[in-house]
């Protein structure tokens, strides 16, 4: 928990992915945040949320201001009966892999969430006793409090037990894409069978459970295509796929060309 600004010093290379959540706070500024393939305009006030897994790259103004708060879900947790709660949020692990900001339009939100961040970086300050139980506290009312105002669609049913289930595969799937797991082994690590988990897939996403599998691989292959100097086999290999040549085929079946052409073709796009 700490206040983010153009004096901050970040000490990441972006794009990068971590392994905690995170709630980005910003009142003032410009810039473009990527997270995933979507590009969002930074447009003051708002709040960006990332999942676990995610791969996210930031470009801000020098005038930027606003605070981060980083967690993780054990920490989160300590205190809470529902294991799940955080899965709930529609802002966490989207079923539709979309992660819009929220922008703030009322100025009694945006002064009650300045509080709650001001407090929570008072909280960690060195010369105070952290008290993580008015953290956690603290925390859970930044989340509560976005999930109120966050928008959502009518037919979107956050606590439905077939909407966490496909969360929960979300969730595997973050943990284990490099692994090149089958449907069924997320299946049984969920404790259903590979139809019920793809009727719930298809039922919450519109999309198939492969299809969802194949869109975070492809994501990641992507990323490393683009951000990388990995040859094909290497990261054929770090994909766990069995040769490069099935990897190949995988690759040009789901983005449309073969993965060397996606190279060359947005190394020619980002120098222009």
């Amino acid at each position: 928990m700490e206040v983010f600004d153009a004096n901050r010093h970040f000490g990441v290379q972006y794009p990068h992915r971590h392994d905690f959540y995170e709630l980005l706070f910003l009142s003032k500024g410009s810039g473009y945040h990527n997270i995933d393939e979507n590009q969002y305009e930074v447009k003051p006030p708002c709040v960006f949320f990332l999942s676990p897994g995610q791969a996210h790259s930031i470009t801000l103004s020098s005038d930027i201001e606003g605070y981060i708060f980083l967690f993780t879900s054990e920490f989160y947790l300590l205190n809470q009966k529902n294991k799940e709660r955080l899965l709930e949020f529609p802002f966490f692990f989207s079923t539709d892999r979309n992660n819009p900001p929220l922008l703030l339009d009322d100025p009694g939100d945006v002064c009650f969430l300045q509080q709650l961040f001001t407090r929570a970086c008072g909280e960690v300050a060195p010369e105070h006793t952290t008290d993580d139980t008015i953290l956690c506290s603290i925390l859970d009312l930044l989340l509560l409090t976005c999930n109120s105002i966050y928008p959502r669609p009518l037919s979107t049913m956050s606590r439905s037990k077939s909407n966490i289930m496909v969360k929960n595969y979300l969730l595997l799937i973050e943990e284990n894409y490099q692994d090149n797991l089958r449907v069924s082994e997320y299946a049984a690590k969920l404790g259903v069978t590979p139809n019920h988990l793809s009727q719930m897939v298809k039922q919450v996403t519109g999309k198939t459970a492969v299809a969802l599998l194949h869109d975070k691989i492809l994501v990641e292959v992507k990323r490393l295509l683009i951000h990388t100097t990995l040859s094909i086999a290497e990261i054929a290999e770090i994909m766990h796929f069995d040769d490069q040549s099935y990897f190949t085929k995988f690759f040009k079946k789901t983005a449309g060309m073969a993965p060397m052409a996606y190279r060359k073709e947005n190394a020619r796009n980002n120098a222009i």
